[in-house]
């Protein structure tokens, strides 16, 4: 084997080393609130989306809906906890901008537990006319929070 072949070998090798090495980031501070805060938005989303699959097929149903209404409503505030002071580290997608804008970010945080509320009255009218649009108007208030504040 020629040098420049057992050379290329080993940058092949070393490369797949270092990748291999890369994975997500993990949160390791003191009670990891990065950690935590994507966990609480994942949590949302597990009783979101499938409210949104029965909008989108059309297959509502009245009951199932009320209750993924109902559990987004409990699990709404949980996230925000978890933006204190010193958390814009990796593993975060936030922007900056959650701390330099606060007022903003806290707006942002205000339209959507209201849209929240909104939704689970929809929901327990059982009126997809009502429901519709206060699905669209809590899907819009993540869309316009992740825009601002999110990476």
């Amino acid at each position: 084997m020629t040098a420049t072949k057992s050379f290329s070998l080993f940058l092949c090798s070393a490369l797949c080393l270092l990748l291999a090495a890369c994975g997500p980031v993990e949160d390791t501070r003191p009670g990891q609130p990065v950690a935590h805060r994507q966990q609480a938005f994942k949590d949302i989303l597990l009783s979101f989306e499938p409210m949104g699959i029965q909008l989108r097929e059309q297959h509502y149903e009245a009951e199932s809906f009320l209750k993924y209404a109902q559990e987004l409503e409990q699990k709404e505030a949980s996230p925000w906890a978890f933006f204190g002071p010193e958390t814009d580290y990796p593993p975060s997608k936030s922007t900056p901008a959650v701390w330099e804008k606060p007022d903003a970010f806290a707006a942002e945080r205000g339209g959507f537990e209201t849209a929240v509320h909104q939704l689970l009255a929809a929901a327990e009218s059982r009126e997809l006319t009502q429901i519709q649009p206060a699905y669209q108007a809590v899907q819009e208030h993540c869309r316009s929070c992740h825009k601002a504040f999110r990476k």
